[in-house]
């Protein structure tokens, strides 16, 4: 898992679409402005291997379980922690952004989840259960 509490710590991301998105996430949540991470969050790269439960310990919030009633997910009242998850696809390339609103000033948490082997089973079933496409501004 790669923890992005700094834009200039972008350069850690090898993967080329993952690199294009992060960098433009940043671009548009800091409009010019200096990077303040109270104000502005961090973004949390899932990379193969990790599990849920390391990103949950990870961004403190659960993944897996209704935020506020613990019910499962696959559960038909499952309310997921998110407020928003989208999907962007890149040629053959799929990755989810999960975005977890934490408070009232904007600050934020944007989990990135690729579509790869390796990825947790359990996060990308969630993804494909509730992301809807990415909007594009071409």
């Amino acid at each position: 898992m790669i923890v992005l509490r700094d834009p200039a710590t972008t350069d850690l991301l090898t993967d080329p679409y993952i690199h294009g998105l992060v960098s433009l996430r940043w671009s548009q949540v800091l409009a010019g402005e200096p990077y303040d991470y109270d104000r502005h969050g961090e973004m949390v790269v899932v990379e193969p291997g990790d599990t849920v439960e390391q990103l949950e310990q990870e961004i403190g919030l659960p993944v897996l379980l209704g935020l506020f009633d613990d019910l499962p997910y696959g559960d038909p009242d499952f309310t997921p922690c998110f407020d928003v998850l989208e999907e962007h696809i890149y040629e053959q390339h799929r990755i989810y952004e999960m975005v977890v609103i934490s408070n009232d000033d904007g600050f934020a948490t944007t989990v990135i989840v690729p579509d790869t082997e390796g990825t947790d089973s359990r996060l990308l079933a969630l993804c494909r259960s509730f992301a809807t496409p990415a909007v594009t501004c071409d």
